[in-house]
């Protein structure tokens, strides 16, 4: 049916700039090289828990140089994943008790509020201890090159986007479903069978339950890559733990350096965070870049974004320039918010794309 629905997503297969940019993520989606997450379980780690946070830290960066390492010989067929042994404890491992320790004093995201979770505190994003869902579905909405995507709806978010189209998601309004991580295993597992290309981590926010995600994961069984569908809004931490555990950043680019990330979505330092993640993602994975054109933002964000994109991550870079923007939720307390974009907004948003010589957008 997806076919019928989006010949798109089948006619991407053979986009080359698509395949160029996002070559291992189609690789891994066509079985042909493992997820990262496989890889990552089997490289032994050696620590405790009586280990200081500090220490697990430095063998977590040396051990993020040893995975790439592994997945070169794994990618160019000097090492067999199969033939490697599964350890005691893995790298993976070793991220779960990093992100275990962070539940204590939560600085997943850029606001650091530190809240202890395992004493029933809970920060901004009103995330607890045990992740919960909103929905788990086979998506055909998306990029062409992700659809079918196994996408699972978290609850809770780490901004406030005033238009925000998952607003009954991102801020609880819904109940959502409780899981245990072998119970979401299976779940990925089941979508996986059946015939989703990746497992797309979304919500409201997937960066709350960072924790749970990657405890997740241990558990999973079929080749899958990680999709991390974040509004970038993330601590430093969360991008060295997301190293060698995402196959393809999903981000949002939603705001240029000025003051319109805090003005419409609450989130001060948005800029500065956003960028240092889309650094950090194309160092570490593959990446799609999201923006979502606001009306009258076009100088102050959109401008701002597609040039810093084009002369940090380069014009070969995935990006999908979005028209999609209605005024939901409380987008009427922004007056210029209120409506929807022109025409002449969205033809001038892929003026500004060209002049920056982007040559891998999507609309």
């Amino acid at each position: 049916m997806w076919r019928i629905l989006r010949p798109d997503a089948t006619a991407v297969l053979n986009n080359k700039m698509a395949r160029k940019s996002l070559a291992r993520y189609f690789a891994v989606m066509q079985d042909e090289k493992p997820a990262k997450f496989m890889v990552a379980k089997k490289l032994p780690a050696e620590f405790s828990e009586n280990d200081s946070t500090e220490e697990l830290w430095q063998k977590h960066a040396y051990l993020t140089q040893e995975f790439y390492k592994i997945e070169m010989q794994i990618d160019t067929r000097q090492k067999s994943l199969k033939e490697m042994q599964t350890p005691e404890k893995s790298y993976l491992d070793l991220k779960i008790e990093i992100a275990n320790r962070i539940l204590s004093s939560c600085h997943f995201c850029t606001r650091r509020c530190g809240a202890n979770r395992f004493e029933g505190k809970m920060g901004y994003c009103r995330c607890g201890l045990e992740i919960t869902v909103s929905s788990i579905f086979e998506h055909v909405g998306e990029e062409p090159e992700l659809v079918p995507s196994g996408t699972v709806f978290t609850m809770g978010c780490t901004m406030h986007c005033k238009h925000c189209q998952n607003w009954t998601i991102s801020q609880w309004v819904e109940k959502g479903e409780v899981y245990k991580p072998k119970e979401l295993a299976k779940e990925v597992d089941r979508l996986r069978m059946n015939g989703c290309r990746n497992a797309n981590l979304v919500g409201g926010e997937p960066t709350p339950w960072l924790q749970q995600w990657l405890e997740t994961f241990k558990h999973v069984n079929t080749n899958i890559p990680v999709v991390w569908n974040s509004n970038s809004y993330y601590s430093p931490e969360t991008a060295q733990l997301l190293a060698g555990f995402v196959d393809v950043y999903l981000l949002d680019f939603k705001y240029g350096p000025g003051g319109c990330a805090e003005k419409i979505s609450d989130a001060p330092d948005y800029w500065e965070a956003c960028a240092f993640n889309h650094l950090e993602a194309k160092k570490h994975g593959e990446l799609i870049i999201r923006i979502l054109v606001l009306p009258n933002h076009m100088e102050c964000c959109t401008k701002s974004i597609i040039n810093w994109i084009a002369e940090n991550l380069g014009a070969e870079t995935r990006v999908n320039i979005m028209f999609q923007y209605r005024p939901e939720w409380r987008a009427y307390e922004i007056p210029e918010l209120q409506r929807r974009l022109t025409r002449d907004e969205m033809e001038k948003a892929i003026q500004l794309a060209r002049e920056a010589n982007l040559v891998n957008f999507i609309t």
